[in-house]
Order: C-alpha cells, then sequence, then structure tokens
C-alpha cells in the first residue's frame, strides 16, 4: 500500500462530510430497515461505449506499455460548504462515453498487459448499503443526499469497462511501480497526481520530477489530438448541441422587447438562452456573452449587467451543451428593434462577407491557419476602403504590418467538441499548421469591432461590435454548416426576428 504525505486520507475524506449529529444505535437500526428491494436488472450500454473503447486502443498504442491515469476531477467548491455542479475532465468523458454529473472522483486507469495493450479498469466509489452510515449521513457520496449511486456491476454494463472500488487505486498504482511508467493527466485531480507521484516514489528509481512532468503533460497533448477528428457518434452529438442552440436563439428573440424594458436586459436574453440550454440539455457550454451595444467590442463579455436599447445591436455568443457534454458554439449580432440602420449593415456585410470567405476556402487539405487568412483578407480590404488603415491592405496583412487587428484582434476558428475550445493542447502542427480533414468539427468567427472611445474610427462607426459564428464539419469536398438554420444574411435575420416576435 503507499503512503504519502496524507494522500490516502485526503482521498479517504472526501466521503466524510457527514451530519454533525451522533447517530444512536436505536436510530442507525431503524434508518437501516423497511426499504423496498432494489431494481436488480442491469442498465444498458452507452451509446458511446463502443466509440469510447476505440479511443482508449487508440490511446494505448500511443504509449505501449505505460500506465495512464485519467481521473474525473473532483468536486470544486462554490462557497464555504456547497459545490459546483459536477463535470468530469473532457478526456475521463472521451474514454468512457460518461456524460452530465456522474462519478466526481472516479479514476480511469488503462494498465498496460504482458501480451501487449491495456486493459481499463474504472475505479469508483459504488452504491453503499442501507445500513451503513454513508446511506444517510455523507452529504459528498451518501443516497439521502445526492441520489443512488450506480454499484460495480451497473457501471460495467454501461461503459463496458472493468470496475473497481476507488479504495484498491493506491495499491494498482504501485504495483509494478518499478517496471512501469506511470503517467497521469496534469491538474484533473491533485490527490490522484499526488498519489501517482508516491507511487513513482515507492518504486525505488530516482524519479526526475522534470520529466515526469514531461511525460504528463505528452499525455495531455495526445489526448488532444485524440479529438482532433470526432467519429459519426460524436458529430451526430454536436447535431443536437447545434439544434438545441439555434431554439436557444429563437427564444432570445422572443425575449427581446422584455429585455429592452429591463435595467439589465443583457440578463434577460443570458436567462432565455440558459432556460432553453436546461431544458434541451445538460446546460450552456460556456457563460453566454450577451453584449449590447459597446459591451459587443468587449470580446469576452459576461458580467451581462447592461441595457438593452432600440436601434443598438446585440451580440450573442452562445451554446448548448448536451448531456453527453458536447457543446455548440454560435454567434448572431442582432439589431434589438429588428431592423439594421444602413451603418450596422455595412458592418455586418463586411463581417459575413469576411466569414463566406473562409467558408469557401475551408476544405479537406487546406491548413487550418488560411481559413483564418481567408476571413482577414476580405476584412483588412474592406477597412482599406472605408479609410481607417494607416496604410495599404496588403501592407497591414504583412506579418510587420497587423494593423488591421485593431478592429480584429482574434483567430477566426478554433477546434469544437466537449470542450468549447477543443484540442487546444495539441501540438501547433497538429493545430493551426495542420491541414484539415474530414470530420473535423471548428467555429468560423469573424468580427469587427468599433470601440465607443476609438477616435481612430468615424463617429457613427464608435460602439459597433459585429460577429457571427457558425459551426462547420469538414467533408469530402469542403466544409458543412451545422448551424446553417440560424439566418446568417441580414435581410434573412431581419425576416426572421420579424416571424418571431409576431
Amino acid at each position: 500500500m503507499v503512503s504519502s504525505d496524507g494522500t490516502q486520507q485526503q482521498l479517504a475524506d472526501r466521503g466524510s462530510n457527514r451530519s454533525q449529529r451522533p447517530s444512536s444505535d436505536a436510530f442507525r437500526a431503524f434508518i437501516a430497515s423497511g426499504w423496498a428491494p432494489r431494481e436488480s436488472a442491469l442498465p444498458a450500454r452507452l451509446p458511446a461505449a463502443d466509440h469510447a473503447e476505440a479511443r482508449r486502443r487508440r490511446l494505448g498504442d500511443r504509449f505501449e506499455g505505460d500506465r495512464l491515469v485519467l481521473p474525473a476531477g473532483p468536486l470544486k467548491v462554490r462557497s464555504n460548504d456547497t459545490d459546483y455542479r459536477f463535470r468530469p475532465h473532457s478526456a475521463f468523458a472521451h474514454l468512457t462515453g460518461l456524460g452530465t454529473d456522474e462519478e466526481p472522483d472516479a479514476v480511469l486507469v488503462l494498465h498496460p498487459q504482458a501480451q501487449g495493450g491495456h486493459e481499463a479498469v474504472l475505479y469508483f466509489r459504488p452504491l453503499a448499503g442501507r445500513d451503513t452510515e454513508e446511506f444517510y449521513a455523507d452529504a459528498r457520496y451518501g443516497e439521502f443526499w445526492v441520489g443512488a449511486r450506480p454499484t460495480l456491476a451497473e457501471l460495467e454494463a454501461r461503459t463496458g469497462i472493468r470496475c473497481a472500488h476507488i479504495d484498491e487505486l493506491p495499491d494498482a498504482l504501485a504495483k509494478d511501480a518499478g517496471q512501469v511508467h506511470l503517467r497521469v493527466v496534469p491538474e484533473a485531480d491533485e490527490a490522484i497526481t499526488a498519489l501517482v507521484v508516491a507511487a513513482r516514489s515507492s518504486s525505488g528509481q530516482e524519479v526526475d520530477a522534470e520529466t515526469s512532468q514531461a511525460e504528463d503533460a505528452a499525455l495531455a497533448e495526445a489526448l488532444s489530438e485524440l479529438r482532433l477528428v470526432k467519429d459519426d457518434w460524436e458529430v451526430a452529438e454536436l447535431r443536437r448541441a447545434v439544434d438545441a442552440t439555434i431554439a436557444g436563439f429563437a427564444e432570445i428573440v422572443r425575449q427581446l422587447e422584455r429585455a429592452s424594458g429591463h435595467p439589465r436586459g443583457e440578463r434577460v436574453i443570458e436567462g432565455a438562452f440558459g432556460a432553453r440550454a436546461r431544458e434541451d440539455g445538460n446546460g450552456i457550454g460556456y457563460d453566454t456573452i450577451a453584449a449590447a451595444g459597446d459591451h459587443a467590442t468587449t470580446l469576452h463579455w459576461i458580467r451581462n449587467d447592461g441595457r438593452v436599447r432600440a436601434g443598438e445591436l446585440v451580440l450573442v455568443d452562445a451554446g448548448v451543451e448536451v448531456d453527453s457534454l458536447y457543446t455548440a458554439d454560435v454567434t448572431r449580432t442582432l439589431p434589438v428593434d429588428g431592423v439594421f440602420t444602413d451603418v450596422q449593415r455595412r458592418v455586418y456585410q463586411a463581417v459575413l462577407d469576411a466569414a463566406d470567405a473562409a467558408f469557401a476556402a475551408a476544405k479537406p487539405g487546406v491548413r487550418f491557419r488560411d481559413v483564418h487568412t481567408a476571413a482577414v483578407t476580405v476584412l483588412a480590404h474592406r477597412l482599406a476602403e472605408w479609410g481607417l488603415l494607416p496604410v495599404g491592405a496588403e501592407e497591414a496583412l504583412t506579418p510587420e504590418g497587423q494593423q488591421h487587428r485593431r478592429w480584429m484582434p482574434h483567430g477566426t476558428s478554433h477546434h469544437l467538441g466537449l470542450d468549447v475550445h477543443d484540442c487546444a493542447q495539441a501540438r501547433r502542427e497538429m493545430y493551426l499548421d495542420a491541414e484539415l480533414e474530414p470530420g473535423m468539427v471548428f467555429t468560423i468567427e469573424p468580427g469587427l469591432y468599433f470601440k465607443a472611445d476609438d477616435l481612430s474610427v468615424p463617429p457613427e462607426l464608435r460602439g459597433i461590435g459585429v460577429r457571427i459564428e457558425d459551426d462547420v464539419v469538414v467533408t469530402a469536398s469542403g466544409v458543412e454548416n451545422l448551424s446553417a438554420a440560424l439566418p446568417r444574411h441580414p435581410d434573412e435575420v431581419e425576416a426572421w426576428m420579424a416571424s418571431l416576435r409576431h
């Protein structure tokens, strides 16, 4: 058994948030009695289970002979004794098929086998008996507090992975530690990382912390790269997320009149979308940006405490995360009263033209970074036509120029999946410098942002921020716009809004 500076005790104590009232023998006997038998039928296998199994094989092939430790992560404290809603680490979800708020503190381990390959074992705390104190007094795991947990057999049936009690994890990590490299997903769970460090130390070998960190970083990198190309099941889940997101945008339009009469109208918009996200999915995939007027020129405006005024634009960047944890990421910039002004339409059309150029450029064999180049080339030329650039468009587009970035400072695209910015730890040559392949899913989201205090632009442009963002999947010949059902052209946006508001 491994022991190191209380790490095992820390793991054991995760379930010790118990009632402070002492329990009498009479009470313990009474609360353990009189319960109906539990359902004995095992649950169905998860739809993602076979896909997750294939992903585990691919990861194992990359680290033949190594023991790979992938924590779901612990609960995170919001304030005092209340926690945030649990969401497992994306790598854990990807390789188990488990989503929503299941199994905090669980750990997936891929154990190397002598004959080659790996055996996957899922360690977690299973359902406790009704004759245990955990049943009624444990606020972290107890059935009275958080509902019935799965048994080992039930989670095995759902995932197709052999399951074991979390108490067996320390010995499992220590086994053959002198002969087997241990890798753990960094920062997923501090207590599990400490347990891995203890197992490495117990092997009797010299442990080079820098080398171990590099090996763990390589695992995180591989896990990101494993998600660069989505399988058919993942694309179907992303379609579901996008469809739910489109329904959320329709709800926003229906609430715009109420939002424009509320002192914090941006929160009316945020709430309208959030309600739809919880009804149709697991919730929002990231904090909703509901940015009206000049707030739209702040890229990550999530305070959402401003007014929504007629005659202005409101930029909404939002996505529904479905129960499998795949998320959409869509942005539309809407005229609050349903009609664009001439100046607003001019800026909007420039951004739409840039997006269309990116769509035209995106196809297999094209580098990921070239999609961005196509979009910003349009924007740089449009800014030059408007007399805003201090140099010509072509000079601005050189590495030594870049003046157009004053009004378009972000990238045009990022991968999308379990994380809204998916695959973020992939190597540059596998991401920005890589060629597009069928099955890749990413965003196309150019924008222009003219801040209210930007004296380098005419007064009529100040306070206007526009972004148009769609989610696409690469096909054999180009890209399919997964969010195409949400209008993009300004005329279509106005007609769509009118149809929802009357």
